[in-house]
């Protein structure tokens, strides 16, 4: 390993995948020790969270039943994105895999770049998760203070995470199962109420898509503007591409993960946005006051009742599911990169049990952060940490992209055998994905409410790049230019 993170020479002999019985990954030493159903879950839990359970109220708001098109158009794009990331999953597993990706595909600055703004992504997404879900518990807990709460969710989560990543596989595939089987319980449902079959209300059948203003109340612009809202809701499924390194089979793991994810998008976010609207006026108000979940507000006028008390535990357990595995992520990205030099060698430390401690520990920074931020400004963390995450998430996947563009070349010419999964019409889905998400920023920048988010998502990219190029000046470390992945 170049100490520096200098680039690697590009070997033409075929990439060697690690036995996938091993009991230890012999280069970094963590622990393969997941199940298949852990990787399956955390995929699953990756793209299953509060935005759907509760900030598909206000998207319905602003866009009536086009809701339904914003929300396929975010679902086909992930999707894309999703077995973009997988190919490279499949054909170079390894723990940290989204930097390694990019490192492998377009260079240092790369790997670079996409580590530390994941990295950051998700420490201010565990930060969010931290406050929200002592937000929750406020509610049956009024005498103890905001930040003790939240405190106290990220010491049992970190606790987890230390144990072993076992302990890690299994907590989150409990979270997750919990959100997989509600959503399908409201599918069930809302399916046989919309045919009549339960519920007190007469069916109103497909009415409600067409009535209060038709499908598009607000115009096609809407839907469109809508999808940019929703698209950072549903990422996260490439976590299962990073634990599918500490797992028995990696390249069967990974490969099962991200077919069974790019189903699962339109099952779980689009046939329950549908049913939704199809249930319940779409302009019946889910934000306000109170912010109701808007799969609460179905069943309850099916005619279930307490169903605002069941869905605030759900959503609590999806808050935990999405913390537990920011902890994991942040963890393992900080380990990835300090295997490259780009972070404290330090952090590359594992104990008896195959545990990056170190790694783990620095990764809770932000959410004691956000505790101590939580405390004396209790109103506006929460809405900072949210724009300051802004667009991250669609810089690095096209990053990710373009760097799977370049691999898969590469390993067409030197090693074929390793792309047991591919994407479909390369390259023109993988450039299409790339514009399209160019066309998102775009949109972020003429979106008023969204301008300033990728703003300070576009001074954070730059940020790590001034961060590169000092880094690079100070080793053996090549800056950015020809074959170094500019």
């Amino acid at each position: 390993m170049n100490q520096h993170g200098g680039a690697a020479p590009q070997s033409t002999a075929p990439v060697s995948v690690p036995d996938a019985d091993a009991g230890v990954a012999p280069q970094s030493g963590l622990r393969r020790s997941l199940e298949n159903r852990h990787i399956v879950m955390i995929a699953l839990g990756g793209i299953i969270g509060a935005g759907l359970f509760v900030g598909s109220g206000a998207v319905i708001n602003r866009t009536g039943p086009a809701a339904v098109l914003s929300y396929a158009l975010s679902g086909v794009l992930m999707i894309l994105v999703i077995r973009a990331i997988g190919e490279m999953a499949v054909a170079r597993p390894s723990s940290g895999s989204v930097a390694n990706f990019s490192r492998d595909g377009l260079g240092n600055w790369a790997g670079f770049s996409v580590g530390w703004l994941y990295w950051y992504f998700w420490v201010v997404v565990a930060a969010i998760e931290a406050v929200a879900g002592a937000g929750i518990l406020s509610n049956y807990l009024p005498g103890v203070p905001a930040w003790l709460l939240c405190l106290g969710l990220v010491l049992v989560l970190t606790a987890i995470n230390l144990l072993s990543v076992k302990a890690y596989g299994e907590a989150e595939f409990w979270f997750a199962s919990i959100k997989v089987i509600a959503i399908i319980f409201f599918i069930c449902v809302t399916g046989l109420f919309l045919l009549g079959l339960v519920g007190k209300p007469e069916s109103p059948g497909l009415t409600n898509l067409f009535s209060h203003g038709g499908m598009f109340p607000y115009g096609v612009v809407a839907a469109l503007v809508g999808s940019v809202t929703v698209l950072f809701s549903m990422g996260g499924a490439e976590i299962a591409t990073i634990a599918a390194a500490e797992s028995k089979k990696p390249v069967e793991y990974a490969a099962k993960a991200t077919k069974q994810v790019m189903a699962r998008v339109f099952v779980f976010y689009v046939l329950s946005i549908l049913l939704i609207v199809a249930a319940v006026p779409w302009d019946t108000p889910f934000t306000g006051e109170s912010i109701r979940s808007p799969f609460a507000v179905v069943l309850e006028h099916i005619g279930i009742p307490g169903m605002s008390v069941v869905m605030e535990a759900i959503v609590l357990t999806a808050v935990l599911s999405s913390l537990n595995s920011c902890l994991y992520i942040t963890s393992r990205m900080l380990f990835a990169l300090a295997e490259k030099g780009d972070a404290p060698k330090s952090l590359v430390k594992i104990n008896s049990r195959g545990v990056p401690v170190r790694a783990i520990l620095a990764g809770t920074s932000m959410g004691y952060a956000a505790v101590v931020a939580n405390y004396f400004f209790p109103e506006q963390v929460f809405i900072f940490l949210i724009n300051s995450s802004g667009a991250i998430q669609l810089i690095y996947y096209i990053i990710l992209v373009g760097a799977e563009i370049r691999l898969r070349r590469r390993l067409e010419a030197t090693d074929p055998g390793a792309l047991r999964m591919k994407m479909w019409c390369f390259p023109y889905l993988s450039w299409f994905s790339i514009a399209w998400m160019v066309v998102v920023l775009g949109l972020m920048a003429v979106i008023e409410e969204t301008r300033s988010q990728l703003l300070l998502s576009l001074i954070a990219f730059g940020v790590i790049l001034l961060a590169y190029r000092a880094r690079a000046a100070r080793g053996t470390q090549p800056a950015i230019g020809p074959n170094t992945g500019a």
